[in-house]
Parts: C-alpha cells; sequence; structure tokens
C-alpha cells in the first residue's frame, strides 16, 4: 500500500472517490471549487493507493496563503476495505508526519457537518461513530460540537443600535490590543484552548491574522463605544469562500452583562445586510449559552452542526506548550 500526497494528474481519479454516507465530504463539485481558490491543494490530498486502485482519501483545507492545513474536510474509504477505520488511520499517519516535518505547530482538527439531532439517526450516528475511531488512533481526541447558523433577509434587517457607536479602526496594532483583552474570560473553545499553549499576545495576533486571511474586508472592521467614549467591544463582518459570515464579536471584561452582544450581532447582521448579503452563517460552541441565545434572538436559525476532533492541548508537542509560558 503507497501512501502519498496527490499530484494533479490525479485529479480525475480523485473525484471518483464517492461518500456514500449521509455526512458532509467533498464532493467533485465543491472539490473543484476549493480548489480553484487555493483552500485544497493537491499536496493536501493524501491517497492510500494500491496499485492504480485509490482505497482511500483524505482532504485538508486551509487558507490559500498559509504553508499548513487547517482543517481535516473529508475521510473516504472504497467500500471493499474491511477495515475502514485502520485504513483511514495509516493514511492519516503518514501525512501528519509529513505535516510535522513541513513544522505544522498542532494537527489539523477534523470537522464533520451533520445534521441537528444527529445522534437519533442511526445511519448517521454509524459515520460518525467509525470517523471518531480514526480520530482517536491518530491522536485527535479532544472533541467539540458547534452549532451552527444562518440569517436571511426575511428575519428583518435590525436597526442601527442606540446603546453603541460603531466606528473603524485602521490601526491593526490597536485592533490587536482589543483582541488581547476581549480574550479575558471567553467562553470561546478555541481562545481558552489557545491561551492554554502560547501566551496572550501571540494569541491576539494569530486570531488578528485568521480575519485578515478571510475573503471580508479590513474596513468592515469596527470597534464599539460607549456615548461616554468608553471602549465596549468589537464587531467583525466578514466572508468565506461560501459567503458573508460572522467573523467575530466580543465584549470587553467589564462590559459583559449588559447585551451589548445583541448590539455588536445587529451591527454585523445589518452591515453585511446593507451589503447585499442574502444569507448570513455563523458558528458558535454549544457550550456558548450566551453566543447561542444572542442569535436566537437576532432571528439566527440553527440549522446543522459541526463536530470538530482536535488534538488535546496534553498531547502537543512540548516546543508549542512551553511557548505558553515565556
Amino acid at each position: 500500500m503507497l501512501f502519498r500526497p496527490t499530484v494533479e494528474s490525479d485529479l480525475d481519479r480523485v473525484l471518483t472517490c464517492t461518500v456514500t454516507e449521509p455526512i458532509s465530504w467533498a464532493k467533485p463539485d465543491r472539490y473543484r471549487i476549493n480548489l480553484a481558490d487555493g483552500g485544497y491543494r493537491p499536496e493536501r490530498t493524501w491517497i492510500a493507493e494500491d496499485g492504480d486502485r485509490i482505497l482511500a482519501r483524505a482532504v485538508w483545507w486551509g487558507f490559500p496563503d498559509e504553508e499548513h492545513p487547517r482543517a481535516l474536510d473529508c475521510v473516504y474509504v472504497h467500500e471493499s476495505v474491511t477495515d475502514r477505520a485502520g485504513l483511514a488511520a495509516e493514511l492519516l499517519d503518514a501525512a501528519h508526519r509529513a505535516f510535522r516535518e513541513r513544522g505544522v505547530p498542532e494537527l489539523p482538527a477534523f470537522h464533520i457537518f451533520l445534521p441537528n439531532g444527529w445522534r437519533e439517526d442511526p445511519a448517521v450516528a454509524a459515520a460518525v461513530d467509525w470517523r471518531r475511531e480514526i480520530a482517536a488512533r491518530v491522536g485527535l481526541t479532544d472533541e467539540l460540537e458547534r452549532l451552527r447558523f444562518e440569517w436571511t433577509p426575511e428575519v428583518g434587517v435590525p436597526a442601527a443600535s442606540d446603546r453603541l457607536e460603531f466606528r473603524a479602526e485602521p490601526d491593526d496594532e490597536v485592533m490587536v490590543s482589543v483582541f488581547r483583552r476581549i480574550a479575558v474570560g471567553s467562553l470561546d473553545h478555541a481562545t481558552r484552548r489557545e491561551l492554554a499553549t502560547i501566551d496572550a499576545e501571540r494569541q491576539a495576533r494569530d486570531d488578528m491574522g485568521i480575519y485578515l486571511s478571510m475573503p471580508g474586508e479590513r474596513d468592515w472592521w469596527r470597534l464599539a463605544y460607549t456615548p461616554d467614549g468608553r471602549l465596549a467591544g468589537l464587531a467583525i463582518p466578514s466572508a468565506n469562500g461560501s459567503g458573508p459570515v460572522v467573523g467575530y464579536l466580543g465584549v470587553l471584561p467589564e462590559f459583559r452583562g449588559r447585551g451589548y452582544v445583541d448590539d455588536l450581532l445587529g451591527e454585523i447582521t445589518r452591515s453585511l445586510a446593507e451589503g447585499g448579503a442574502e444569507r448570513i452563517a455563523a458558528d458558535t460552541d454549544t457550550t456558548n449559552l450566551p453566543m447561542a441565545a444572542a442569535f436566537e434572538r437576532a432571528g439566527y436559525r440553527n440549522f446543522a452542526v459541526r463536530l470538530v476532533l482536535s488534538e488535546s492541548v496534553e498531547a502537543l508537542p512540548d516546543e508549542v506548550l512551553s511557548e505558553s509560558a515565556e
């Protein structure tokens, strides 16, 4: 069995890898779109090959201008393979070794997109079970479930806030300082996880880098101020390859508990809607109850779930963990 990244000449065979389970996967049209915009690359797609037969395929996604992939999007194993999880784990192990050799600081998480109530659907639950087994075998044992929301125009465009004033801020260093202040006491799983492995300054700059890398425009970003001029929060309308999204919003610790999350979300929604958005997508952790409630108050509909399987903090390399103490 040969485990390797693909090359351009493999494309036609890669596109024939069809997942028949009722679960998200890199379908041919989606694969071509992401390949064209740089989110997928031949070297981010790995195959297990027996002669001229592809028996397994794994597809990773990343920002087009970044060296390392950020997420595992799809795992396919041919129906003739008896031990699907075993072969898939070998394939991921081979890819992970290559990623480590190229300096990836943390293995990309496995993102599985699921319908609401997926645990009650035997076919979907079975598809998740063996993918969980793969993830466990390769060290992706940290589990997070995120709620997926969407806004559509029939909900109505929120009115401008009468409690906060929103201003553009072109200085990136000012924005970094705001990211850092908002991270204190955050309920967001990814933020808390990062602060356990790296220092607050780097975490803020990494967050800043993520949102700068997204297709949304930098000049859409707004700082929120109270009537007496005090900084209260940050609102980032943005976009990804699928369209407009709620990029980031956060309230400074000293202003939490006053309902400003609704004003920030309203500003993001209004900004994107006035820009012509027909759909605005957003995610939040199932454990972040205040954010989920804010989406519901704003008329966002919970339409699906994202299951994220990643390395546990304890399993990260020593050189990554040591950075948090610097």
